[in-house]
């Protein structure tokens, strides 16, 4: 898929996994993974290992470091370069190290569910950071990363100066299993045309106009059974111990997140930022200039 259509999808399908997205949470417990070794001059821009898996990362501009983890069927350029996020971190003097999630992006195809469990998506996240040299960042995950940031943030804060989650809420029931089947199926059909579901339609006709292969859409597929369920939420007491600064930001008219107040009580000291008025939904939220300038601040004020 050429760059062009990884925007196209995540514009589209983007909203489509926003509407289906709930929550922040994940299964609990931390999987050991050996660090990818370290490099005598790592590349601004290339793939590391990752337990075996060829992980694709970008860094952009200089200053103290960010890590940003985009959100299902989501990529580095759809989530954080065409919604000026980029820009606006590397104007502010931030060092902005972004990875494409195992299955998404330039980084490989998983076709096993159990190959997108949280703990093996944050552990890329530290690997990535030990392949960088990077001792401690602030971390910005949105919806899907937000749940593997949240993973980082309980079982590494050590690692961490600040997060941001965004496109997040709390402690929820799990999405119906079948939801997350729907979306399998969908991104699976042969005949595209035998889909009834109108929203699964759009879902995959997103993929289809992105040009998206067989290839890219079962390691969607296997990424959504795994996500969508959400068959075990992080507890409120995984958040105890906690003592760095969280920001949760989301859209006013962001219709896909609930329980975000239970998630802030559950974090010491977290900060709540909902962003109003008309634009601010899951998607269109982070193209606003006051969700910019509120993690701006956050950051700064750290």
């Amino acid at each position: 898929m050429n760059r062009s259509g990884v925007v196209r999808l995540a514009a589209v399908a983007g909203v489509v996994a926003g509407m289906l997205l709930v929550g922040c949470g994940g299964e609990e417990g931390e999987e050991k993974v050996t660090p990818a070794p370290p490099t005598a001059t790592v590349a601004p821009s290339g793939f590391f290992d990752s337990d075996g898996v060829k992980i694709h990362y970008e860094t952009f501009g200089e200053g103290a470091p960010i890590v940003l983890v985009h959100g299902l069927f989501g990529s580095i350029e759809g989530d954080w370069v065409t919604t000026g996020l980029v820009d606006v971190l590397t104007g502010a003097g931030r060092r902005v190290i972004a990875l494409d999630n195992r299955g998404h992006g330039e980084s490989d195809k998983l076709h096993d569910p159990e190959d997108y469990r949280v703990e093996k998506m944050g552990q890329d996240v530290i690997n990535m950071m030990d392949y960088l040299g990077i001792e401690k960042a602030d971390i910005f995950g949105y919806s899907m990363g937000s749940f593997i940031s949240s993973w980082v943030l309980i079982n590494h804060q050590d690692r961490l100066n600040s997060v941001i989650l965004g496109g997040t809420g709390g402690n929820l029931k799990p999405n119906d299993p079948a939801t997350a089947q729907a979306v399998y199926d969908a991104l699976m059909a042969e005949d595209p045309s035998t889909i009834t579901n109108p929203l699964m339609k759009v879902l995959r006709d997103a993929f289809d106009q992105a040009g998206a292969d067989r290839d890219t859409r079962e390691a969607m597929a296997a990424c959504a059974i795994q996500f969508l369920p959400l068959g075990q939420h992080y507890e409120a007491s995984d958040f105890a111990d906690v003592k760095i600064p969280v920001m949760i930001i989301n859209g006013e008219e962001d219709t896909t997140t609930a329980g975000v107040e239970d998630l802030a009580a559950a974090i010491p000291g977290a900060k709540l930022v909902t962003i109003p008025g008309p634009g601010t939904d899951h998607l269109g939220v982070r193209l606003t200039s006051q969700f910019k300038e509120e993690v701006l601040n956050f950051l700064e004020a750290q």
